[in-house]
């Protein structure tokens, strides 16, 4: 396992980070199953969110108390996601979904909290001074945003610099070998393509930690999907909504080749291909099985060359 380090959490995080987000669904001992696996294999960062449920953020609590490994554990959870009102990244809403999912997680602190969406029309200046005081009072070592901006990001942490305040330190939009042509969800950031070009470059420069979710692609680097069986009634429409263009199946081809040459799977390679890029990378993963998180621990073990990378990305 690869692993990393942030300014303000003492731990090392893995660069591998289970998702939660199917825990709700599942039974406790096969949720126990899975995140004892997960652990096996050296993962320490586990995702969850407010808006995910208590059911998956209770397992989450269950399980690091079952197996008493709080202080081996980093939690990144993340809150202020919109809902039917609208926008809810506000000092109010922050402070209401920290305390809900220590709550519901009974702990007494989050690691790295982050801001699951952003709301442009709020000024930065007080989101910044809330999350300040919640890491004053212990309640959360670090925090950082996901679907931001870099210049959102660039404008709040100049802000936390002049009024000498902590600033964020990592960010979780979307990143994978594929472009996402199309937002999955309201109020999503991609880094991905030609249009992401000047956010990674940003990121590569400051080496600010890049949280990337749905490094499969929705399933499109699952190894599942291929042109030959893409108009299966099974395909999921967000996955041929966001990702099935002609440049992606040459990327998913190339995949192909280079998991036969290094042998493994096509997954591995997605997996490997944001881990081995230049950005300060962690892959946020959702495996559902012990065995799955087997496998996808295999990707972190695997190096990619530039030239590997280069290839994938149709240079």
């Amino acid at each position: 396992m690869k692993y990393g380090t942030i300014s303000g959490i003492e731990k090392k995080l893995s660069r591998m980070v289970q998702g939660s987000v199917m825990l709700a669904g599942l039974s406790q001992e096969d949720g126990f199953a899975l995140l004892d696996q997960s652990f096996e294999e050296g993962c320490r960062t586990i995702d969850t969110a407010a808006v995910y449920g208590y059911g998956n953020e209770n397992s989450i609590g269950n399980w690091i108390k079952a197996r008493d490994n709080r202080e081996e554990m980093v939690i990144l959870a993340k809150g202020a996601h919109h809902d039917e009102k609208g926008p809810r990244v506000t000092p109010k809403d922050i402070t209401f979904d920290i305390g809900l999912t220590m709550g519901r997680m009974n702990v007494n602190h989050l690691d790295l909290y982050v801001l699951h969406r952003d709301n442009p029309s709020v000024s930065v200046g007080p989101i910044m001074e809330r999350l300040n005081e919640h890491a004053d009072k212990g309640d959360i070592s670090a925090f950082g945003v996901s679907n931001w901006h870099t210049q959102r990001i660039i404008e709040a942490n100049d802000y936390a610099e002049k009024h000498n305040l902590r600033p964020f330190v990592a960010s979780s939009p979307n990143f994978s070998m594929v472009d996402q042509v199309d937002e999955p969800w309201a109020n999503c950031i991609s880094i991905c393509g030609e249009q992401g070009e000047a956010e990674r470059a940003w990121y590569e420069q400051t080496q600010m930690a890049v949280f990337a979710w749905s490094t499969l692609a929705g399933g499109f680097l699952s190894g599942a999907f291929t042109r030959e069986n893409q108009d299966d009634s099974n395909w999921n429409e967000l996955v041929k909504r966001c990702y099935v263009t002609e440049d992606n199946w040459k990327r998913l081809d190339r995949a192909g080749e280079l998991a036969k040459r290094y042998e493994v799977s096509v997954a591995q390679i997605s997996m490997a291909y944001v881990l081995c890029h230049p950005m300060n990378t962690y892959a946020l993963v959702a495996p559902r099985t012990p065995a799955e998180a087997t496998d996808c621990a295999k990707a972190f073990r695997l190096e990619l060359s530039s030239e590997d990378i280069a290839y994938l990305e149709l240079r």
